[in-house]
């Protein structure tokens, strides 16, 4: 089982940098084997590039997410690319949509992906995370944890008919 979990925000614009904080306090975790932690920061492109390699059967991406929740609210989603035109790729904006429809328009398959997300409080320019996203961190490192050891138990167990837990 290989796991990806990439961080991916601009650290220059706040909130946005979650997902970069996120990666960088899995870091430092014991990780199972098979599990790559990876700051993927801006580079949507190259993310994009990694999903098509085939290397991975999971993909758990974490970033800033707006859902109009309050700041440091954290999210499970399966990010969609259906609204993502993958002809044209603006590489100033690179929402996980569009690096999945990169990747997809690329040929890659990228297994199962989750995003984690937490909802911004301030995407202005500055390079600190705001107080409630800032503690939402741990949480959204614990929170990836149990992602890859889910991931990894449905890997291990038996074949069943019974369908992935909803997020």
């Amino acid at each position: 089982m290989k796991i990806l979990v990439a961080g991916v925000g601009n650290v220059f614009l706040s909130d946005d940098g979650f997902g970069v904080a996120v990666a960088k306090h899995l870091a430092d975790a014991d990780l199972p084997e098979g599990v790559t932690v990876a700051d993927f920061g801006i580079r949507g492109i190259h993310l994009a590039y990694e999903l098509t390699s085939g290397a991975y059967d999971s993909v758990i991406l974490v970033d800033a997410v707006s859902r109009h929740n309050p700041p440091g609210t954290l999210y499970v989603l399966k990010p969609l690319t259906s609204d993502c035109p993958a002809s044209f790729v603006d590489a100033h904006d690179m929402t996980p949509e569009m690096v999945l429809a990169l990747a997809g328009t690329l040929g890659g398959e990228t297994g199962r992906v989750l995003l984690v997300g937490c909802e911004p409080a301030d995407i202005s320019p500055g390079m600190e995370l705001s107080a409630p996203v800032a503690e939402a961190v741990d949480a959204a490192a614990e929170l990836v944890l149990e992602l890859i050891d889910q991931q990894i138990a449905t890997t291990l167990a038996p074949a069943s008919h019974e369908e992935e837990p909803a997020w």
